[in-house]
């Protein structure tokens, strides 16, 4: 699903995003909501959240607890953007890992339009653009195999020509 989003660009730097695991549920200027399954009988409720140019993730499959991912410029965070982590956090085994690219001006364009494509008619696919420029965006993917559900975002900076890509996946423990 590809929305534009009516509202300012509020995070306009790769390097203001920070990561946090159980945030309770932000403001979102676009939901999708999702049921996803696996062939090994995995099954979740997983929403995906556009915030600005941010992003939040909750998934839950109704045994183990949930869990909520938000990376966003939050007020009074210092921490940046971790390069990864593994924790155990409630049911669930967590994996996140983040990468900040920086690209010519005409790279830039050409991997926008790639993710959005990617992104847009993908039925497991959320992806907000952002008035006053076609590359600025915020896009995510969710999928859930192998027992586990994993999601890709990417947020587009193109008045820095950065793209900072997070990949994510979550287990639920037996």
């Amino acid at each position: 699903m590809l929305t534009t989003i009516q509202t300012a660009y509020t995070d306009t730097r790769a390097g203001d995003l920070a990561w946090c695991l159980g945030k309770d549920p932000l403001p979102a200027l676009a939901v999708l909501d999702l049921e996803v399954g696996d062939t090994r009988g995995l099954r979740a409720k997983v929403q995906m959240r556009l915030l600005g140019a941010s992003h939040q993730v909750l998934v839950d499959t109704g045994r183990d607890g949930g869990c909520s991912e938000t990376v966003a410029c939050m007020p009074g965070s210092q921490a940046p953007l971790p390069f990864g982590v593994a924790r155990r956090v409630g049911g669930w085994d967590y994996e996140f890992a983040a990468r900040i690219e920086t690209l010519s001006q005409g790279s830039f364009a050409g991997r926008a339009q790639e993710l959005l494509a990617l992104v847009a008619d993908h039925p497991n696919g959320l992806a907000g653009t952002f008035p006053g420029d076609p590359h600025a965006f915020t896009a995510m993917l969710v999928q859930c195999a192998e027992g586990s559900v994993r999601w890709r975002t990417w947020h587009a900076y193109p008045q820095e020509g950065r793209l900072v890509t997070t990949r994510t996946r979550v287990n639920a423990l037996p």
